[in-house]
């Protein structure tokens, strides 16, 4: 299983808003699929799987605020 963490942003910047996902429970992804749309004060960005298998959980709604170092989802390589 890999966690979706959300990276280091850069420029100071320690949180952003889930703005759209892409995916949703249960939907499979291959590495470098988007999987989030993301948005902080100065831009907005998509974020690529780490990995190919299964979500199993997502744990953050749009509309939410993550904090850098959080877990977005979870993906389950084994039930590709």
């Amino acid at each position: 299983m890999t966690k979706v963490i959300l990276p280091e942003l850069g420029e100071g910047i320690k949180k952003a808003i889930v703005s759209y996902w892409f995916v949703r429970e249960g939907d499979k992804v291959k590495e470098k699929d988007d999987l989030v749309e993301l948005t902080t004060d100065k831009a907005a960005f998509n974020l690529p799987s780490p990995r190919s298998g299964i979500i199993t959980e997502i744990f953050f709604q749009e509309g939410d605020t993550v904090n850098v170092g959080e877990a977005l989802a979870i993906i389950d390589e084994e039930k590709q």
